[in-house]
């Protein structure tokens, strides 16, 4: 059967996540490219691997059994691969990793520099995802590799074939209008019950930790925008028009006029790599890992 990695993946998907839309997002793909690839898949096999049942759709026997075997060929492949690499004598291949804007703008050119003078052989393709969603990339297969963020207040659920190595701990601080708080070094969570903020919503995973965070100091934000993109979340503090938690990868995004002070209660966030369990040996992953524990280890906040 003449069918490609990528189609049998998005099928393995679909099983998984139950639609189109959802194993398009594990996947990093649109659903229109999922349906592409299934409908590929289904060119190759000659034979209807869906069916639509009113408006959702779902496998017939035929993806049912194709949909296990392809499981088993993509670990097949997965080993092979491995055990290519190992056949080389130097670290080399080619390797896809997802990344978050922070990451892609702090970490990845160091670490990029890196790899082209330690393993001139390995090169690196990256791709900008939401960095909710890079354990759904690794896990799918889409990516062999991420950076990825953890909050120790609302600690993000990890799939059984994913491997997570913390790389660093960043500590939060808030940012607020210049002046606005002139004088102060330190100011606590309950300190902020009159200020407006500038968070992501509360569906994601920093947005949720901030406001545990506040509300186990006995504050409730005062949410008056829902941002995502940290560069807008620092134009709007730098315009005056409300404060938020930062940290210095943060700030390194934009160039901004607003002061830091210092949070007294401790909120953190971790940055990782997670890769799947099964590529935990792969050469060209563990080189990767290692520049990246590399360049991160200046990064590092010492205890206390």
């Amino acid at each position: 059967m003449d069918w490609t990695s990528a189609q049998l993946r998005s099928l393995v998907e679909l099983t998984r996540r139950g639609t189109i839309t959802a194993a398009a997002q594990a996947l990093g793909y649109t659903p229109g490219g999922v349906s592409q690839q299934i409908a590929a898949l289904e060119k190759a096999a000659g034979m209807e691997l869906l069916r639509r049942v009113g408006r959702r759709v779902e496998l017939t026997d035929a993806g049912r059994t194709l949909a296990c075997h392809a499981e088993r060929i993509l670990a097949t492949e997965a080993e092979a691969v491995e055990a290519l690499e190992r056949t080389r004598r130097e670290v080399s291949g080619v390797l896809q990793v997802g990344l978050f804007a922070t990451a892609a703008a702090e970490i990845l050119p160091p670490a990029l520099q890196e790899v082209r003078r330690v393993h001139p052989g390995l090169t690196v393709h990256s791709r900008d995802m939401n960095v909710d969603e890079v354990q759904d990339a690794v896990a799918s297969g889409a990516v062999d590799l991420a950076l990825g963020l953890d909050y120790p207040d609302v600690p993000i659920p990890r799939e059984p074939a994913v491997r997570v190595r913390q790389l660093y701990r960043e500590r939060f601080s808030l940012a607020v209008p210049a002046g606005s708080l002139a004088g102060r070094e330190v100011v606590a969570l309950a300190d902020t019950q009159d200020l407006g903020w500038i968070l992501p919503a509360p569906d994601s995973y920093y947005g949720r930790a901030v406001r545990t965070a506040c509300r186990r100091a006995g504050v409730e934000p005062r949410v008056r925008h829902e941002v995502t993109d940290t560069a807008a979340t620092l134009a709007l503090v730098e315009a005056g028009i409300g404060v938020s938690t930062v940290t210095g990868l943060m700030l390194g995004l934009r160039a901004s006029r607003l002061d830091v002070v210092r949070l007294r209660e401790r909120i953190e966030r971790h940055i990782v790599v997670l890769f799947r369990s099964s590529a935990e040996h792969r050469p060209t992953v563990a080189a990767l890992v290692e520049v990246l524990r590399t360049v991160s280890g200046s990064r590092r906040e010492t205890a206390g």
